[in-house]
């Protein structure tokens, strides 16, 4: 398995990953990245959903762009659960397995043999993490779960848009991105526990649970007043400046923290009169104010390029940025100084760019050895190699589907 090549502080832990998609995925490759080998299982002949997720695919592959995303660091096996053959092999990989990942619908593991319940009695050092839409318990725990459905139920949909527009979703799937990001940590905080007492666990990781947790200040917000928050479209709610404005060439962020900040914005740009105006004076009398703070500085930032204020902002000390398309996002020498993205050859031949962990550790860094498998590209490698199955009954298995 060459799991000697691997770094990180997980180097040595097996993952056994039966999740497919975003959220799942999500966090089985946070630990893949850290070190831990992971076993990715897939349907034989079909694979996870997020293979057919194109366009675009990745240059020089087959395999979409979406897949290549989150499933870097793994291995794949093509293997049948719902056979009692594809079960057996699947409780030989647990026997050496430390951690479990899986995003099926509550119950539907049970049904194989393959439930918590029933592998915590077997194997009781198992951490079993359980990624669903919307938990484990309660009304709603038989539910699907979908990225779209948890940020319009969650709340964040209320939150984004323009105050007369529609409610909108985030652009990205960040209702499947923290549930695998949460989950990871639910698994981390498990390990320690099984380090002292030697005992595994359930981590229970509902979509809506993670949604309700990040909703902070505004979710803050709400639980001191007991009102909905209004939308604000690019404005902050407790802040002020803190939003999007024009300028002479486009748009900019300008983010005025505290006081003391907006003062210096004042001074440096002609407007110390807005200091002695008692509507302008605080953060709190901003907040108040907030239109007539916006029309009062919207002309002033139309009088300069974008440019032209991030560089005089800067040297203020001001909070200011670009709103950056992808384009520029990947151009940006900071972005490219962070090494935000990386190369691995891919086993198509070609070579595949992902984006890189951010998590920075000065002594263990996460490492990039494995590219994005193909579709059972190690099924042989795994159960031949790993589990010992001999060359006839393997053939038998292909034969029949199960791998």
């Amino acid at each position: 398995m060459n799991i000697k090549d691997a770094h990180g502080p997980l180097k040595g832990l097996r993952v056994l990953d039966l999740t497919r998609v975003l959220a799942g995925p999500t966090c089985t490759q946070m630990l893949g990245d850290l070190g831990a080998e992971v076993i990715k299982i897939e349907r034989p002949g079909a694979g996870d959903d997020t293979r057919g997720f194109a366009p675009p695919v990745m240059p020089g592959t087959e395999e979409s762009a979406y897949f290549i995303g989150v499933n870097r660091n793994k291995r794949s096996v093509t293997l049948d659960i719902a056979t009692k053959e594809g079960q057996a092999i699947a409780k030989q990989l647990l026997a050496d397995t430390d951690i479990l990942v899986e995003n099926f619908k509550v119950g539907a593991l049970a049904k194989y043999g393959l439930g918590y319940e029933q592998l915590h009695e077997e194997f009781p050092g198992l951490i079993y993490c359980s990624i669903t839409g919307f938990g484990q318990t309660g009304p709603y725990a038989p539910r699907p779960g979908y990225d779209s459905l948890i940020q319009g139920m969650g709340g964040v949909m209320s939150l984004t848009g323009e105050p007369d527009g529609l409610p909108q979703k985030v652009g990205v799937p960040v209702a499947d991105l923290f549930a695998g990001l949460y989950g990871c940590i639910g698994i981390l905080a498990a390990l320690r526990h099984r380090e002292k007492t030697g005992q595994g666990q359930q981590v229970d990781i509902g979509m809506l649970d993670t949604h309700v947790a990040w909703l902070a200040n505004q979710g803050m917000n709400f639980l001191a007043t007991r009102e909905n928050p209004a939308r604000l479209g690019n404005q902050h709610p407790n802040i002020v400046p803190y939003q999007v404005f024009p300028t002479e060439d486009g748009y900019m962020v300008l983010s005025v923290g505290n006081d003391a900040t907006f003062k210096r914005f004042c001074d440096a740009f002609g407007l110390e009169a807005l200091l002695a105006d008692p509507r302008f004076a605080t953060n709190p009398a901003r907040v108040a104010n907030r239109q007539l703070v916006t029309d009062t500085l919207t002309p002033v930032m139309k009088t300069h390029p974008t440019d032209w204020w991030v560089e005089k902002l800067e040297a203020l000390k001001i909070g200011c940025g670009p709103i950056n398309t992808l384009k520029q996002v990947f151009d940006d020498p900071h972005v490219k100084a962070r090494g935000m993205e990386v190369q691995m050859k891919h086993s198509s031949g070609a070579e595949v760019t992902v984006i890189a962990n951010p998590v920075r550790l000065s002594e263990t860094p996460a490492d990039y050895r494995i590219p994005p498998p193909l579709l059972g590209e190690h099924t042989s490698e795994v159960l031949q190699d790993l589990l010992g199955i001999d060359n006839k009954t393997f053939e038998s298995l292909k034969k029949k589907g199960i791998i």
